[in-house]
């Protein structure tokens, strides 16, 4: 096809402030081209062929890819054929939910401060093919596409003609863009610079323990495995999220954003667990504990987390944790009863997750950026544990798209579910 060597060997590239380049959506065959060309960085324990068919599922089976919520832009030459163009750069996004709380408004004659939907989109997959690198066409890409996800995919605005002359869906729902992220493995300042804010990225890590798991108080700790649990959880903790939302905005008079735990985004890092898995152990029955509960409802405590594999350094990634009562969490620093239980029922959700680690060959659990409140709870749940701060690996990073500076926003739940 037209971005192999052959079709490219003879072309004159532009440098990349060139007016010639533009942002496009490959074709199916230009997909495929580039999962090949993309194997070798991100296949991790699988064959090419596995990594071509993880692909293609992840961009339509999980509900949050479907329906245009996953899009593919590329960095290409204007005017040029599709199949018969380079790919100079190349990235993912994944439209997901989002909520904002303006603690910056003015609140006069009693107004309180809400919560608005809105649309996020995730930045991942930023690939330049080896034969272009070092040009910056990777840093005029992140600079075009950071403009065209200000007004993607909301108010009808994209329905466009993608290059194999279907459509690329807007799931246009009457909400705009509130901003976007990206978890970058290249440190902080190649995205700060194109205008991707760096995070905190830090995280909490425990070894895996085949014995953890004996440690625990079974009567009032069980596994999670049922899908339609995780959905209603989800539902819940969303509710949780816009409270402390409106809390951490009207106390701090700033705005506070978040990505919305959704059963979609965490099914799709399921579905993506599951894919691999089923390559990684094939043959084998797969595991069904997806997470844990502690306590009755509520005063449940809950963790929802996958397994990751690589060629090596094999993860159990703690998605999101969750204190259901908030009393409990505004009490969580103090030496009270309620206390007592929330690092007991925290201690025994890792010592289950570092089980199910040790179980399923993986070398590290982990747990991204907990607060001081949460970490006063490992502190004190008894659970051998190391603090990280991550300064190259995984920088979330997070562009604003409304009034104000990306710096003074306070970005609230950023734990792993919102990577993509």
């Amino acid at each position: 096809m037209g971005s192999s060597s052959a079709a490219t060997s003879n072309l004159t590239l532009p440098g990349a402030s060139s007016p010639e380049l533009v942002l496009a959506h490959p074709t199916a065959a230009e997909r495929r081209h580039n999962w090949t060309l993309s194997h070798a960085m991100w296949g991790g324990m699988l064959t090419r062929e596995q990594y071509l068919e993880r692909e293609a599922h992840l961009s339509s089976a999980p509900a949050l890819s479907r329906d245009g919520g996953l899009t593919t832009w590329i960095l290409t030459l204007a005017g040029a054929q599709p199949d018969a163009r380079p790919i100079l750069s190349s990235c993912e996004t994944l439209r997901k939910r989002a909520l904002v709380a303006d603690g910056t408004v003015s609140r006069e004659g009693g107004q309180v401060v809400v919560v608005e939907d809105g649309v996020a989109h995730g930045l991942g997959s930023v690939f330049t093919d080896p034969r272009f690198r070092g040009r910056g066409y990777a840093g005029r890409m992140m600079q075009e596409v950071g403009k065209a996800l200000r007004s993607w995919q909301v108010d009808g605005k994209d329905d466009d003609d993608d290059d194999d002359g279907g459509k690329v869906a807007g799931r246009d729902d009457g909400r705009h863009v509130l901003f976007s992220v990206l978890y970058s493995d290249i440190g902080k300042s190649f995205y700060a610079r194109r205008g991707w804010a760096p995070f905190e990225s830090s995280h909490a890590t425990f070894p895996p323990s085949a014995a953890a798991a004996a440690e625990t108080n079974n009567t009032v700790l069980r596994p999670i495995t049922d899908a339609d649990e995780i959905a209603e959880l989800c539902v819940v903790d969303e509710r949780l999220l816009r409270a402390k939302l409106v809390r951490r905005a009207g106390a701090g008079g700033r705005k506070c954003v978040a990505l919305a735990p959704d059963a979609e985004t965490m099914m799709w890092h399921m579905a993506r667990e599951k894919f691999i898995m089923g390559r990684v152990f094939s043959g084998q029955t797969l595991p069904t504990v997806r997470g844990a509960v502690y306590g009755s409802p509520g005063r449940r405590i809950w963790a929802l987390w996958t397994r990751w594999y690589y060629k090596e350094g094999n993860l159990l990634n703690i998605l999101r944790l969750v204190v259901e009562d908030e009393r409990d969490e505004a009490d969580s620093s103090s030496s009270s009863s309620s206390s007592s239980y929330l690092a007991e029922g925290v201690g025994a959700i890792l010592r289950l997750a570092q089980a199910e680690a040790a179980a399923w060959r993986c070398e590290d659990v982990q747990l991204w950026n907990p607060d001081a409140k949460l970490r006063g709870l490992i502190e004190r749940s008894g659970v051998e544990h190391k603090f990280v701060d991550r300064d190259s690996a995984s920088i979330a990073s997070l562009m604003w798209y409304g009034d104000g500076n990306t710096w003074d926003i306070d970005w609230i739940a950023n734990e792993k579910f919102g990577w993509c």
